[in-house]
């Protein structure tokens, strides 16, 4: 499975200087310093791996409103410098420079090679603003082609040593108006939605072979074992932490997500068809010693939800991946 998004080798931002804002010739001098990507540089390159995704689908017509599709996953994730400054007009406070890379999402079904996502997007540096008054910051802007996308902010951190503490999640849906359940409630919820039972018939699931109970209730069991089996007679060197959210728990403005009128609009049932309302993401980009004159081994791992809403009930869509740079 190959993947890939890039601009011309030639391309390059050069906006033209404005009064006040700092010239072209200016920001070449920094040409010899540190990478104007900051934490976002570790991502650039190819990387594949392996993950696992849940959603839960609305359904029609039938005699309920959804279907839990359950996948092991293959994917392939490529990202690529964008050439020179991005240019952002300030009006409120002098102009900023932003800088990115573009890049390309591409998972399959597992155990029968079926495509279930691309994501074409950008991630960007954001420096520290006045107005808004904001510290450093990363944006990632992503389209999926179901008809939804977002735009999620938040922070960057790198950390020597480690591992991190992976916590666990759920899939557990919630009526409108009620509070997101606990890890704990799994059972409690399963009594409402016996799909999230494995072992109890349905026609209204799809479960991939290697899905197992315990990923059901704990998707990012997926991440905790890769992370362990990778780091069995070795260390980690050091991780950069990156967590994006679309709404403003993490960014005080701007943000959130935007979806076709299909997706959105429907008011039979209630809550549209799929409506992404919110997505939020982290992602571990880590360096692994090598062992026995071996390299080391830099590896990505992800988990993301995205809540759908439909049927004035809150559906968690969640997907986790662990990969490694080619």
């Amino acid at each position: 499975m190959t993947a890939g998004t890039q601009t011309d080798s030639g391309f390059a931002f050069a906006g033209l200087a404005t009064p006040e804002a700092e010239a072209t010739a200016a920001i070449n001098t920094r040409a010899g310093g540190p990478d104007p990507l900051g934490a976002l540089a570790g991502l650039l390159g190819t990387w594949k791996g392996h993950g696992f995704n849940a959603i839960w689908r609305p359904h029609h017509p039938s005699t309920q409103d959804r279907f839990l599709e359950l996948n092991m996953t293959d994917e392939t994730l490529v990202f690529t410098r964008i050439n020179g400054p991005i240019p952002n007009r300030g009006l409120a406070m002098p102009d900023i420079d932003m800088f990115g890379l573009t890049y390309m999402q591409q998972i399959s079904e597992s155990s029968t090679g079926a495509g279930l996502h691309i994501e074409p997007g950008i991630w960007a540096a954001v420096p520290q603003t006045t107005d808004p008054s904001e510290s450093p910051s990363v944006v990632r802007m992503a389209s999926i082609p179901h008809g939804t996308t977002i735009l999620a902010q938040g922070h960057a951190q790198v950390l020597q040593g480690g591992p991190q503490q992976i916590p666990d999640n759920n899939i557990l849906p919630f009526f409108f108006g009620s509070p997101p359940p606990a890890n704990g409630d799994f059972n409690n919820v399963a009594q409402t939605f016996p799909e999230l039972i494995l072992s109890k018939t349905t026609q209204f699931r799809f479960v991939a072979p290697g899905v197992t109970q315990d990923i059901v209730k704990n998707p990012n069991s997926v991440l905790q074992a890769a992370l362990h089996a990778s780091l069995q007679g070795t260390t980690m060197k050091s991780r950069t932490f990156l967590h994006v959210a679309t709404d403003h728990s993490i960014i005080n403005a701007g943000g959130g997500t935007a979806n076709t009128a299909f997706l959105s609009a429907a008011s039979n049932p209630p809550g549209g068809n799929a409506d992404a309302v919110r997505a939020e993401a982290t992602f571990w980009i880590e360096t692994i010693a090598g062992t026995g004159g071996h390299p080391d081994t830099h590896q990505l791992q992800y988990t993301q939800l995205v809540m759908l809403d439909f049927n004035q009930i809150h559906w968690p869509h969640v997907t986790v991946g662990t990969l490694v740079k080619q």
